[in-house]
């Protein structure tokens, strides 16, 4: 559903990960970023590789250490995740669309308890 509403963003559901927790926490290394959005690191390399080649994000070294490359998302990443955020909250929007608001609690309780196991 959310690839429907976000079709025309060109953005997949691994690239809004990185998006989402690199805008969440500011700056990472590509490995740290890679855990926090449940990627391997072969996965989060070329992830990276194609958000920095779109602009979304930026790499640069680190000033304790120059060795180390150090990710932060850009405007444009921050404007693209902006827009992903909303097709998502419309894609939420159309799948509950059919249940009751009783329900729709019900669900995300359900849902919710099911994640934390």
């Amino acid at each position: 559903m959310f690839q429907e509403c976000a079709a025309g963003l060109g953005l997949t559901g691994p690239q809004f990960a990185t998006l989402l927790r690199l805008s969440e926490i500011g700056r990472a290394t590509q490995n740290h970023l890679g855990r926090l959005a449940a990627m391997d690191s072969a996965t989060v390399q070329g992830v990276v590789r194609r958000l920095i080649a779109r602009g979304l994000v930026r790499t640069a070294s680190d000033p304790m250490d120059r060795r180390m490359r150090v990710l932060t998302i850009t405007q444009e990443g921050e404007a693209l995740l902006r827009e992903a955020q909303d097709a998502g909250t419309r894609a939420n929007e159309a799948l509950m669309s059919p249940l009751t608001a009783s329900e729709r609690t019900n669900l995300l309780a359900l849902l919710k308890r099911l994640s934390e196991t």
